[in-house]
């Protein structure tokens, strides 16, 4: 356990920032599997609309700090494409 003022504050800080950056993972894993269920049901406009509405969520986790740059790249580039082969 954290025994000096400094560690117990960066402690209390890892706390509060774990909980935030749990919910904006969470939030982004909805904004996709809404993606994955549209794509699922085989309409593709419901799925380039969820699309659309995933891609500036998952940008955000990007400038947050949740999920890295090139992995968010790759899960849009894989999504929109399965979009696209829906037609």
């Amino acid at each position: 356990m954290a025994n000096t003022p400094q560690a117990k504050k960066r402690a209390r800080q890892n706390e509060a920032r774990f909980k935030v950056n749990k919910m904006r993972r969470s939030r982004i894993r909805t904004f996709l599997r809404a993606v994955e269920e549209a794509i699922a049901s085989g309409d593709q406009a419901a799925a380039a609309k969820a699309l659309q509405a995933a891609q500036p969520e998952l940008m955000r986790g990007v400038t947050k700090g949740v999920v890295h740059k090139n992995t968010a790249a790759r899960k849009m580039s894989r999504l929109a494409s399965r979009v696209k082969a829906i037609a």
